[in-house]
């Protein structure tokens, strides 16, 4: 049987960034500098410069890494060949796990995306927009073709409202909270599809 050796450089960096995700999430990039990062960890900003060369890049880690998970977890769902109804369970469920396990850097992304695009350095994140929205939109245009959604139903504002629904779930969600991810994405999903599925 294969043991696995616990590599510790790997794990301090990991909660590092851990660190600095909450301290981008409460401060905001542009506030947030090396020495407050480092404080939190209880380093001098000169130990924080031998895991990484800069805060612009550990932002980059805690996002591509955030995103990365996210769009795989979307990626399982949209490839499981479920119904459109399903399919959206999937992606608000697996929205929530990520909210739970990313919590910080679901915060920043939702409050500096927009500015960070602008940026070389974080010039993805302008693609991870319509990428997402296109596998959202795509499924409720199928669900209304299907007739599992109304006909009535206006998929872009469906998908903003689901999308912002979920979302702001970040700004209040705890992990050690009463409901665990799963739990939350039922109750959001029974209350949201009621009003998107016909009436009979």
């Amino acid at each position: 049987m294969r043991t696995v050796t616990p590599n510790p450089g790997a794990e301090r960096r990991a909660e590092l960034l851990a660190t600095a995700a909450e301290v981008f999430a409460a401060h905001g990039y542009n506030a947030t500098t090396v020495r407050r990062i480092a404080d939190h960890a209880g380093l001098l900003a000169g130990s924080l410069y031998y895991h990484f060369d800069s805060k612009e890049s550990m932002l980059d880690e805690i996002l591509t890494a955030f995103l990365d998970e996210l769009w795989a977890g979307y990626e399982a769902v949209l490839a499981a060949g479920l119904g459109p109804r399903e399919t959206i369970e999937g992606l608000v469920t697996r929205s929530f796990r990520q909210i739970d396990r990313h919590g910080p850097a679901v915060a920043i992304y939702q409050k500096e995306a927009h500015h960070l695009a602008a940026r070389p350095r974080f010039a993805h994140l302008a693609e991870s927009r319509p990428k997402f929205e296109q596998a959202w939109l795509r499924t409720l245009e199928r669900g209304v073709a299907e007739q599992i959604f109304r006909h009535d139903l206006d998929v872009r504002l469906a998908y903003r409202f689901v999308r912002d629904t979920v979302w702001v779930a970040a700004s209040w969600y705890r992990p050690d909270g009463v409901h665990g991810p799963e739990e939350i994405a039922r109750q959001y999903l029974s209350m949201v599809l009621e009003g998107i599925t016909p009436r009979t």
